[in-house]
């Protein structure tokens, strides 16, 4: 089939690291994407083979969206066989008028990730459209999530036998972060800190090193990816004893992948990478994305609430508490000083546990591009 993907680029990180990823799967399963973008500037790191310069990712052209929504529709190419708006942004005017046809195009709003409630709900509801270019058109809501009663989540075919061969060999675990410029040895700690601006990672790093120097000699490397996290560490006068600080460049997201699989611990942000960070399967703390209004509140709940849902009670109130003063949220009892108070973290080996547990529960559900295959060539 043919896809229209059509994507605003808010966060470079997040909305376009989904696009991304949701092309190169369509791609990788034998159809063709045009993958529409008003700022493609991340391609650059994020996949060096889609940026201008580049040779090019079969399966997969990359457009610029024009600075005219409203260009004639005769300025617009023939839509394919699924159009998709991520995340609510609007189809061109010239593309819904171009929809008008006999057999018009699966027309699907790509919403994001939700673990509240309403997601079931909502997922797969059609929306008529009556007025406008795109009047007659019917569009339906596609919700990814945690549920069978949702649209899932985007894992690629074949993704668990590179992840294992990684995290169940030493010497391939070596290798992976060699190739990432870090020169580790069994048996010493690793982290990976992406975040937003305002998480408190100078209590991180200092915490870090408290453990690191009660475990005896065993080192810390804390990999940093560009921006809050190296600027944070950076501003420390001296590193955390114990502790060994590596600022990483921008990583393709493959790269990024087997950092994530490599690491024993992986602090992660906004929607992309915290997918990622559950496929790993490792310990890990989600810094979501901060609204002004609050409601950040409630999806970092639900989202808690899902994934620790069979967890020892104990093992999920520490880390839920954890979870909370990374985001600068009130956590009963605790303060705003939860993230000193917790430290040595929730048992490392429990939550190793419980977290492979509920990857390989959420593994059990259709992956998104699947449920989107199946819903665009259903019946009726």
């Amino acid at each position: 089939m043919r896809w229209d993907i059509f994507c605003k680029v808010i966060d470079n990180h997040g909305d376009l690291g989904v696009c991304w990823r949701l092309s190169r799967d369509l791609a990788a399963r034998g159809h063709t994407v045009r993958l529409w973008l008003d700022d493609a500037a991340a391609l650059h790191w994020m996949a060096p083979e889609a940026a201008p310069e580049g040779p090019g990712h079969p399966g997969i052209t990359v457009l610029d969206w024009p600075a005219s929504d409203a260009s004639p529709s005769q300025a617009w190419p023939e839509p394919g066989d699924v159009v998709i708006e991520a995340f609510g942004c609007d189809v061109p005017a010239g593309i819904l008028a171009r929809m008008q046809r006999p057999a018009p195009p699966h027309w699907i709003n790509l919403e994001y990730l939700s673990a509240e409630s309403y997601v079931e709900r909502s997922h797969g509801l059609r929306s008529p459209v009556f007025s406008g270019p795109g009047a007659g058109l019917l569009k339906h809501f596609f919700y990814p999530g945690f549920t069978g009663r949702t649209g899932g989540l985007l894992q690629e075919p074949g993704l668990a036998g590179p992840r294992d061969a990684i995290q169940d060999n030493t010497a391939a675990r070596a290798q992976a972060l060699a190739t990432l410029g870090v020169p580790w040895q069994p048996g010493e700690r690793v982290v990976s800190v992406f975040c937003y601006p305002g998480a408190p990672v100078q209590a991180l790093l200092r915490q870090l090193g408290q453990l690191s120097q009660a475990s005896g000699p065993v080192n810390t490397h804390v990999l940093l990816t560009p921006g809050a996290a190296t600027r944070e560490a950076q501003a420390l006068p001296t590193a955390p004893e114990g502790l060994r600080l590596h600022p990483l460049p921008y990583l393709p997201q493959p790269a990024y992948d087997t950092l994530l699989w490599a690491c024993d611990m992986n602090v992660v942000r906004g929607e992309d990478s915290a997918v990622r960070a559950l496929w790993a399967g490792r310990p890990h703390v989600w810094h979501i994305y901060p609204q002004d209004d609050g409601v950040h509140e409630g999806k970092l709940q639900a989202f808690m609430d899902r994934w620790m849902a069979s967890w020892p009670p104990a093992l999920a109130t520490d880390v839920q508490t954890l979870w909370r003063a990374w985001n600068g949220l009130p956590t009963p009892g605790a303060g705003l000083n939860a993230l000193d108070a917790l430290w040595p973290p929730p048992a490392w080996a429990l939550w190793q546990t419980q977290s492979l547990q509920s990857r390989e529960e959420l593994a059990r559900q259709p992956d998104l591009v699947t449920q989107l295959l199946q819903f665009v060539t259903a019946p009726g």
